[in-house]
């Protein structure tokens, strides 16, 4: 009989891990007896978050440098982790940029290009080169961070609603080419303070729950998450929302 996958410890690559969600995220899944494959662009971050693994966890984890907008680099990261025997069962393509509040005529065109570029290009390549790896282990479930930004629209922050509107889009298509035994979601993970919120709101960022407090509800989403979820919009309630504010 084989295992189920709701009761085994699982191998989980977290995008975007050394700080914020992906961080919290990756603790909190430590914790619980699962094994972080995780990168992200800064490696100061990694190296003490690899510190705070070892720590709270027995289990080996695998942290790496990379940036998500290089397809190269994700090619290259996708033949390390195979070789290595770490093709995840779980993937949170978490890697994300947002900007300060501006009209589109009033934002730079690099600021633009690095929340299109990260948001949307980063999570495709994850999707490109891991996608193969999960069919050949005939399981994968994939959890692509959205955002309310994704399912409304708001002035001053086009570009980032443009790019949670296409992870929307893109999941939805992609869930209609994955076989059965996948599933791909999106996930909205509510209000939370992080540097991202700062960056959007200022000093209303505080008033909300902290990542720590957030990944442990998230966390237990995402393990009860199964093929049968696959092309659902998902949402982490949270007790306070930016709407209500």
């Amino acid at each position: 009989m084989a295992t189920s996958h709701n009761e085994s410890s699982r191998k989980v690559l977290i995008t975007g891990v050394s700080k914020g969600l992906g961080r919290a995220l990756a603790l909190e899944l430590a914790t619980r007896g699962h094994t972080i494959i995780g990168c992200s662009r800064d490696q100061t971050k990694l190296d003490s978050l690899q510190e705070q693994l070892s720590k709270s966890s027995l289990i080996q984890h695998f942290l790496f440098k990379l940036d998500v907008k290089s397809n190269d680099n994700v090619e290259e990261f996708a033949q390390i982790v195979r070789k290595e025997k770490l093709v995840p069962d779980i993937i949170v393509n978490n890697a994300g940029l947002a900007h300060g509040k501006a009209k589109i005529w009033e934002l730079d065109a690099r600021d633009f290009d690095n929340v299109i570029d990260t948001n949307i290009k980063g999570t495709a390549n994850i999707l490109r080169h891991f996608i193969p790896l999960m069919m050949h282990n005939n399981y994968g479930i994939i959890v692509n961070m959205s955002s309310s930004a994704g399912r409304s629209t708001h002035a001053d922050f086009a570009p980032y609603c443009s790019s949670k509107w296409a992870i929307e889009g893109l999941s939805k298509s992609v869930a209609k080419e994955l076989p059965k035994d996948m599933g791909i979601v999106t996930l909205n993970p509510g209000s939370i303070y992080t540097d991202m919120l700062v960056v959007c709101c200022g000093d209303l960022a505080t008033k909300f729950q902290s990542p720590e407090q957030w990944a442990i509800k998230a966390a237990t989403m995402i393990l009860d998450l199964s093929p049968a979820n696959n092309g659902e919009s998902l949402t982490v309630n949270n007790p306070l929302e930016l709407s209500s504010v």
